[in-house]
């Protein structure tokens, strides 16, 4: 049986102690784009210096990428590139618009909403407030887990996973 937006609305309002509006967006709703990468290395240099689990769902990510060269914060370096996720002609890619500068929302533990102000701490001293990079899609294709993925900075052409 189908719930109705009323319904769900009435829910959640009275669960957060007062009224909601609820919307429904076609795309979804994104920060500032609507691809938002960070590499594992840069989500466990945080979980470190913060001394907390690095969990990635912290920084809401929708593609996290593991690298072969395990430097923390390189997403900065993708910058005016192209991550293209396998070596396929028509392969998905991405451009690399912009440095994701964080807000407070990192410091919630998924699970529990427990916060912890350290892990904004953390990014703001070791990375100037930034943690992974936003995108823009340039080709549209089916991700797997587990593609090899390609940064292409001008005629570069480097692999990161």
């Amino acid at each position: 049986m189908p719930i109705l937006v009323t319904d769900l609305a009435k829910d959640v309002g009275r669960r957060y102690g007062s009224p909601v509006e609820m919307m429904q967006l076609k795309h979804g709703i994104f920060d500032d784009a609507s691809i938002s990468p960070i590499a594992s290395d840069t989500v466990r240099e945080i979980g470190r210096l913060a001394s907390q689990n690095p969990d990635v769902r912290r920084f809401r990510p929708n593609v996290a990428v593991s690298l072969l060269r395990s430097t923390p914060f390189q997403e900065d370096e993708w910058l005016g590139g192209e991550l293209s996720f396998g070596k396929e002609e028509h392969a998905p890619a991405i451009a690399i618009t912009m440095r994701d500068v964080r807000c407070s929302m990192v410091n919630f533990d998924p699970d529990t909403a427990n916060a912890a102000p350290e892990v904004m701490r953390a990014v703001v001293r070791a990375n100037q407030n930034n943690a992974g990079v936003y995108g823009t899609v340039t080709r549209i294709a089916q991700l797997r887990v587990g593609q090899t993925v390609f940064l292409r900075a001008g005629s570069e052409k480097r692999t990161c996973d």
